[in-house]
């Protein structure tokens, strides 16, 4: 079976009718847009990502721009987005290509990968999506609907396998351009169609073809998968600690903090974490305040 025939035509014809549009899928986006909304959109929708990466975009429009002010105005820039260790990450890589790269982010993908805090599927993301290059993209969506389409299984198992990788580069177009719109495009239908819990299947482009839907979309019987919670979690009180150094204009002191969170114990944890993180500073005087 010709594989990019069978799948990779239907998807990249439904991506050319159905795509979002999205800034940093424009034309005119640069590859420092690209990377930016590659780490915000870890974890966090684009209805969250948009406007923030609008404002970090028109602030620090270059790595320069952000590694020449401290980690800390990248982390009160975060928001609300949550996780903000990624902030931190930016701010590091940003450092990095100004000092390794002349400010500009680098084309190779090693080098991409050689930058702090860039893992294996950002690397290939921003080499593909910035600079259309051929490499397998690995998201949450894609695997989902790589699981769905080509194995009958309605999730994919909870850490990405070999197997996973290497059906994955059976499916990627030869033609470098193509393969990077091929990227985007199923991962587009997973965040659009394929999705985790009411995918919508009649909407499919490859319904047809699709091994999960032919089997009678057999539900999902490997290990349990749990919800992430964050109301009460070491998480929230993180988050509403954080808050207040943002709206801050300068160091605060401890009682400023204390007031966010009744449980002590699990405040002074959160704390605790957020300086370890590298996302608060303890001062001499016994303030707090966001990196310097």
């Amino acid at each position: 079976m010709n594989l990019n025939s069978v799948y990779t035509a239907p998807i990249l014809d439904w991506y050319e009718a159905n795509a979002r549009d999205l800034p940093w899928r424009a034309p005119d986006a640069t590859p420092w847009g690209v990377l930016v909304s590659e780490i915000m959109l870890q974890q966090t929708p684009v209805s969250r990502v948009l406007p923030v990466w609008e404002a970090w975009l028109t602030r620090w429009p270059a790595p320069a721009a952000l590694a020449a002010e401290p980690s800390g105005e990248a982390v009160r820039a975060w928001g609300r987005l949550g996780y903000p260790r990624r902030a931190l990450r930016l701010h590091e890589s940003a450092r990095a290509i100004t000092e390794r790269h002349g400010g500009e982010v680098p084309s190779s993908h090693a080098d991409l990968l050689a930058l702090p805090g860039i893992g294996a599927y950002t690397a290939a993301a921003v080499a593909s999506f910035a600079f259309r290059q051929r490499h397998t993209v690995l998201d949450t969506n894609v695997r989902r609907v790589l699981a769905r389409l080509l194995s009958g299984d309605e999730y994919p198992p909870k850490s990405q396998t070999k197997a996973e990788v290497e059906r994955a580069e059976r499916l990627l177009p030869a033609d470098p351009a193509t393969a990077a719109r091929w990227a985007v495009a199923v991962m587009e239908l997973g965040a659009l169609v394929c999705t985790a819990r009411t995918p919508h299947c009649v909407d499919c482009p490859v319904v047809g073809q699709c091994a999960w839907q032919l089997a009678g979309r057999p539900a999902y019987d490997g290990p349990p998968r749990r919800g992430q919670t964050y109301a009460g979690t070491d998480r929230q009180c993180r988050g509403r600690i954080l808050a207040v150094l943002r709206d801050a204009e300068g160091p605060v002191p401890k009682p400023a903090l204390d007031v966010v969170w009744s449980d002590a114990v699990q405040r002074e944890r959160a704390l605790d974490a957020l300086i370890a993180d590298g996302l608060v500073d303890p001062l001499e005087d016994g303030r707090y305040a966001l990196p310097q």
